[in-house]
């Protein structure tokens, strides 16, 4: 598959998808993602920074100590609800050999049952 259609995939979710390398640098937003980030919070330029630099501490705190647990193979975590009634989830991504290279941050809309 080649990286253009990849994209077309990823941008057809109707909630934002932030991919973050180990490093907890920021390599993609998704067409969701990026709306969020960029025109209802006021970011600008995140791809090559810190995951950090938009979130607040406690959230920092959460996404590390579950980075740790994606290291001995952990599974996707629930992290939060957002004031948008959005739920937060980290998933790791692996390589083709199950190694850590990184983990995506999503939301999801909070389907009330």
């Amino acid at each position: 598959m080649d990286e253009k259609t990849l994209m077309a995939i990823l941008d057809a979710f109707p909630f934002p998808i932030v991919f973050v390398d180990c490093e907890h640098i920021i390599r993609f937003l998704n067409k969701n993602a990026r709306y969020h980030y960029y025109q209802e919070r006021g970011y600008r330029d995140l791809i090559g920074k810190s995951l950090f630099d938009c979130h607040l501490v406690h959230s920092k705190e959460q996404i590390l100590e579950n980075v740790e647990k994606f290291k001995n193979h952990g599974q996707e975590s629930f992290l939060s609800v957002t004031v948008k009634n959005q739920r937060l989830y980290i998933t790791p991504v692996r390589n083709e050999d199950g190694e850590l290279i990184g983990y995506i941050e999503r939301f999801e809309l909070n389907q009330q049952i």
